[in-house]
């Protein structure tokens, strides 16, 4: 029988992927004064609390090769998620390994898909691949059901701070300024290329979550899987799944604290919603 195993790095928030083999490789936040593995290991929230008064560089660092190498060992056929390739080398580096482990494992198969994304719609498309995994399809199916399931996923941000991504050239500094300057919270998605898009700015908690559900509701979400995650913000997070649950009662919301990773993009307060429009193909 083929074993099959599901890779993703760590910006999707993933430690475990029930009912199938799985490995989650990790990035890393290095600053002038201490490197984080984004892991289980660290405390994800009081990283990104000492960030916050940090004045020094800091960076990102994606897993190499290797990395991704370790993590496909044993299985037949490995299907890889990983972050968006505009934030990140993983994706890189993860189909390099793929060509070195085909090469290595005469037979073996390793399909890689960029999500486009991070955080909570990695999560969906990941567990997307599990459930597949599971049944008798072949892998070219499953590659092909994931990849059609995958252009309709969404993710949707909600910042108090954009430092770390104005730093590290993700977005402009000056609109970091600003939105700092003004106590303003950034409203933003992951476009259809992989790149972090500003939809609106706007002042106060409830507005910008009046304004989530709006968004999700003009991408057509009409029900089903929900995830939310945060940085040190468990309030506004129970919030949206209330707000959800009254207009979609049939919604499917959970609720998981950011990684070190999207802690460190997301900044404390910041929100991260993966969910998928009405047009998502059913298992």
């Amino acid at each position: 029988m083929l074993k099959r195993k599901v890779v993703v790095d760590s910006s999707s928030n993933l430690t475990a992927l029930p009912g199938v083999d799985f490995a989650c490789v990790p990035l890393k936040i290095i600053t002038d004064e201490q490197e984080y593995v984004d892991g289980p290991g660290t405390d994800a929230f009081e990283m990104a609390r000492t960030l916050r008064s940090y004045k020094g560089k800091s960076s990102t660092s994606c897993p190499n090769v290797g990395d991704f190498l370790a993590a496909y060992a044993g299985a037949d056929e490995v299907f890889v998620v990983t972050i968006t390739g505009t934030l990140s080398g993983c994706n890189n580096a993860a189909r390099m390994a793929a060509e070195e482990y085909q090469d290595a494992n005469p037979g073996a198969r390793v399909f890689v898909l960029d999500s486009l994304s991070t955080g909570p719609e990695m999560c969906l498309l990941a567990a997307r691949l599990a459930a597949l995994c599971q049944t008798d399809a072949a892998f070219d199916d499953i590659c092909a059901a994931v990849t059609a399931y995958a252009e309709h996923t969404h993710l949707l941000f909600s910042l108090e701070s954009l430092n770390n991504l104005a730093r590290n050239g993700r977005v402009k500094l000056t609109a970091a300024v600003v939105a700092r300057a003004l106590g303003i919270r950034v409203l933003g998605e992951a476009s259809d290329q992989g790149e972090l898009a500003i939809i609106c700015k706007t002042r106060g908690e409830h507005g910008v979550l009046e304004r989530l559900v709006l968004e999700m509701k003009g991408h057509g979400f009409a029900g089903g899987p929900v995830q939310i995650a945060h940085c040190d913000n468990e309030k506004a997070a129970r919030r949206l799944k209330l707000m959800i649950d009254a207009i979609w009662p049939d919604a499917e919301v959970e609720i998981v604290p950011c990684g070190a990773l999207c802690s460190f993009y997301a900044e404390l307060g910041g929100l991260l919603v993966g969910y998928q429009d009405a047009q998502a193909p059913a298992l």
